[in-house]
């Protein structure tokens, strides 16, 4: 599992290193990586949980301002993170940072909804991380955020189509190579968009998707975690016996 992690870590730094080259125009002002800034708990993170053919890569579009860009984890929301996961490793700060979207790290204390219900649903369906990540694992497509001078959060998808194709390049680079380290017998998107993007690259890998559990989608507010368990059964993905 270290050589995997290290692996992807590796992966990740090439991917940094081209992503720290691209130029991104007004409306977008400010970007956060945090595989930068949150180097340490993000390290931890890999090197505790990613093993080697999971059932699932579950994967999601970018960082969320109060979960990995404050975590450098997955839909890190804080709480799950350090009292679940078991990870409080020191942050430090993006390069530059947009004052009303400060990196507070493990002291900060507004909560990701989305990162909250998914990393929620894995404890309840799952019981202890160990047994989630047998079965799963949890990554991002792209890893920045973008936001615009007013503090606004821009979606990977909303950025200029030059832009974009050029994020997109990269980030599916990445997905290859994480996909082709871990072998997953699945790729599960959360959400619309971290489908397609699998379905574009034409992994050889079955794709899948259950709902975004961003506040945003009406659906996800009457029941995520239901959505997400009829999926994986519809997936054939059983509960484990604990």
């Amino acid at each position: 599992m270290q050589n995997l992690a290290q692996n992807i870590e590796q992966c990740e730094k090439l991917a940094n290193t081209a992503l720290a080259k691209l130029d991104f125009a007004e409306p977008v002002t400010h970007i956060y990586n945090p595989l930068v800034y949150a180097a340490r708990p993000h390290k931890v993170y890999l090197e505790r949980f990613v093993s080697h053919r999971p059932k699932a890569l579950l994967l999601g579009m970018n960082p969320g301002p109060y979960g990995m860009v404050q975590t450098g984890v997955p839909f890190g929301e804080v709480a799950m993170v350090r009292d679940w996961l078991g990870i409080n490793e020191p942050v430090d700060q993006p390069e530059i940072e947009h004052p009303k979207r400060p990196v507070l790290g493990f002291e900060c204390t507004r909560s990701e909804v989305s990162g909250r219900r998914l990393w929620g649903w894995a404890q309840e369906r799952w019981g202890s991380p160990d047994a989630f990540f047998n079965d799963c694992f949890v990554h991002n497509f792209c890893p920045l955020v973008f936001m615009a001078e007013t503090g606004r959060n821009i979606t990977p998808d909303k950025l200029k189509k030059d832009e974009r194709e050029a994020l997109y390049s990269i980030c599916d680079d990445l997905l290859r190579q994480v996909v082709e380290l871990i072998a997953p017998s699945a790729i599960v998107g959360v959400g619309v968009f971290a489908e397609e993007r699998a379905l574009k690259l034409a992994l050889d890998v079955p794709v899948y998707r259950i709902p975004h559990p961003s506040p945003a989608s009406p659906a996800a507010n009457r029941g995520w975690s239901a959505m997400a368990n009829a999926a994986f059964n519809d997936f054939g993905f059983a509960v484990p016996k604990g």
